[in-house]
């Protein structure tokens, strides 16, 4: 049966398509990320705000890019203050946006709720890039969820270009009907490429300030504001029936299959000449459109990635629908588990095969970079046998072999409250200590410090200062004195910070110094109260750092004591000579930063300069 693709007629005349990609138009590539910054841009935003998170950390690295006289562009300490940003800047009458990863949805949903309730001026959006498959991530959730739970809106790009033209359309809706909207992104469409016909900058008028007794959240306010969020929802649901965004796919009418987002991609390519449903947004649920799709064919199967939000939502409706039966709840859709989804729904052939993976050598555990300042204090950690609160950054990775280092990690900020909640538990015999990175410390860390020393704590906290916000890719924070576009600011001393708040027991030492790092470590776990050591030294991925002589190993000076690959340094591994039944090591000169960590640790002195080993 030939594909016919029907467009619906337009509830209201804002809800236009401003670009609309077609055969022989000039696109260039752009990531999901870019395309959603540059929608951003052209529809006219003044004020833009985002904590750094993977998948979602590109788009205020892309907004940056364009002019400032445009628009504002900033690092915000932490999800909840760049949404509050952002939403001041709606107060003021402007377009505003914050981006976020979905976790740091978690941080700023105490305002969004609330921000729900009360409107906007200028129309305020949030970018919201899920993770689904975990790739970098602590936890696999769903947005939809949370749109839902705050009454606001949920649009579901399927890629590029609609990224672009959706983020255009959710500052629309937001003024016509008074709400923050949320565009959500996955991993795959943030970082997957694809053409965007791009528009021009729409120039938006400043409504200024409204004064208005609702701008203030009371609740008196609150109780007259939550009919007309409901009332809301239902308006929105009957809009976006009738939105010429709304895809019905006429084909085979013996099936039907609802979807959205990066799902439709995966159902084309697998399920060509199915009726499909594609919904331009999974909150509210358009019923209209879903019920005149249902009653028009004689099988409705529901595909998305996570949970069954569609799917219990329109068997609420009333009618028959399959879906996570067939699709997994957890990880990532790919055209493959599609394929197969629908080959146990009895449509296609299952093309699933059954192979073995030889493993014929040992693979290495992720682990920190070559040099990374982060290790040494872990080492010092492990020899101390300490009872180890993490955190959430690069040096989560100290929870692998083979440091090993690491007891827990929960959430961005949480090792000093768990730390504090470690000792207060009081049957813990090992030194108690939270680890946790400069940015961290900012984005959530200050507020459990404060507790620590207001209810007299015995824990130590290793502050982890590499001068960036590295697990994200490096960029600038209030520790680094820089701003998103590079201007010089104000840069937090994390010695006053501590100093404010009550630590008294405080050292700031180079990471480097690895005798200097356990003495002070060691004397901190040894202070009753709160202490605090400040491991200072630039992430060795800082494009600045100069990179120093690199070290090689004497052969037959080694013992194959194994010492240094403790440190699990990816520049270390074990050469072919042995010695007793254990392999020697060797250095790979074109990894080695010459940081001088396995120097310091090594018992036998054989690791020299290379330069040094080659002119004897």
């Amino acid at each position: 049966m030939s594909e016919v693709i029907q467009e619906r007629a337009p509830a209201k005349s804002s809800d236009k398509i401003h670009i609309v990609a077609k055969a022989g138009d000039a696109a260039r590539p752009m990531t999901g990320n870019e395309a959603i910054a540059r929608g951003v841009w052209e529809a006219g935003c003044r004020v833009a705000a985002a904590y750094p998170g993977t998948p979602s950390t590109e788009i205020l690295e892309n907004l940056a890019k364009y002019p400032a006289e445009d628009l504002h562009a900033q690092w915000s300490t932490n999800e909840k203050v760049a949404l509050d940003v952002a939403y001041g800047a709606s107060y003021g009458g402007v377009r505003a946006f914050c981006a976020m990863k979905h976790v740091g949805l978690n941080v700023a949903a105490d305002a969004l709720l609330t921000e729900a309730y009360i409107g906007v001026n200028g129309g305020l959006v949030l970018a919201v890039c899920d993770d689904p498959g975990i790739h970098s991530s602590q936890n696999e959730q769903d947005t939809r969820l949370f749109g839902k739970l705050a009454n606001v809106p949920v649009l579901e790009p399927s890629d590029a270009q609609e990224a672009l033209e959706y983020t255009r359309w959710a500052y629309e809706l937001s003024e016509q009907f008074d709400t923050p909207v949320i565009v959500r992104s996955t991993t795959r469409i943030a970082h997957t490429r694809s053409p965007v016909v791009v528009g021009e900058r729409e120039e938006v008028e400043d409504r200024g300030f409204v004064e208005h007794p609702g701008n203030i959240a009371l609740p008196t306010t609150a109780r007259a504001r939550h009919p007309v969020v409901i009332e809301r929802e239902r308006l929105l649901g009957e809009y976006f029936s009738q939105s010429a965004k709304m895809q019905w796919i006429k084909g085979d009418s013996s099936v039907g299959v609802i979807t959205a987002g990066m799902s439709y991609s995966y159902v084309r390519e697998v399920l060509p000449g199915v009726s499909i449903l594609k919904l331009p947004a999974s909150f509210p649920l358009p019923r209209d459109a879903v019920r005149e799709f249902c009653e028009s064919v004689e099988r409705v199967i529901i595909v998305e990635e996570l949970e069954p939000f569609l799917e219990t939502e329109i068997a609420a409706m009333g009618y028959q629908v399959e879906g996570k039966v067939f699709f997994p709840r957890a990880g990532e859709l790919s055209p493959e588990l599609v394929h197969e989804g629908f080959a146990k729904a009895g449509l296609l052939k299952s093309r699933k095969q059954q192979s073995v993976i030889e493993i014929n050598e040992l693979v290495r555990p992720p682990v920190l970079c070559s040099g990374c300042p982060h290790t040494g204090g872990y080492m010092a950690l492990r020899a101390l046998n300490a009872r180890v609160a993490g955190d959430i950054g690069c040096y989560t990775l100290a929870a692998m072999q083979p440091l090993q280092a690491m007891d827990t990690c929960v959430s961005m900020g949480s090792s000093i409250g768990t730390a504090v909640g470690l000792a207060k538990a009081g049957n813990e015999t090992r030194p108690i200590v939270a680890t946790i990175g400069d940015s961290t410390f900012l984005h959530g860390g200050i507020t459990g410090l404060i507790d620590a020393v207001y209810n007299n704590a015995n824990i130590t906290v290793l502050l982890l200062n590499n001068s960036t916000t590295a697990m994200t890719g490096g960029q600038d924070h209030p520790g680094t004195g820089k701003t998103l576009r590079g201007e010089q600011t104000h840069k937090v001393s994390y010695v006053d910070v501590c100093r404010a708040v009550g630590v008294k027991s405080l050292k700031e030492v180079d990471s480097y110094d690895l005798g200097v790092l356990y003495q002070a470590i060691r004397e901190a776990t040894e202070y009753k109260g709160v202490s605090v050591v400040i491991a200072t030294r630039p992430c060795v991925l800082d494009p600045v750092k100069i990179k120093g002589p690199a070290f090689q190993i004497r052969a037959e000076g080694c013992t194959a004591c194994q010492s240094c690959m403790n440190l699990g340094c990816p520049a270390l591994s074990w050469s072919d000579e042995m010695l007793d039944g254990h392999h020697k090591i060797k250095i790979d000169e074109s990894s080695c930063i010459g940081c001088t960590l396995c120097v310091q640790i090594c018992p036998s002195d054989c690791i020299r300069p290379a330069a040094e080993l080659k002119s004897t």
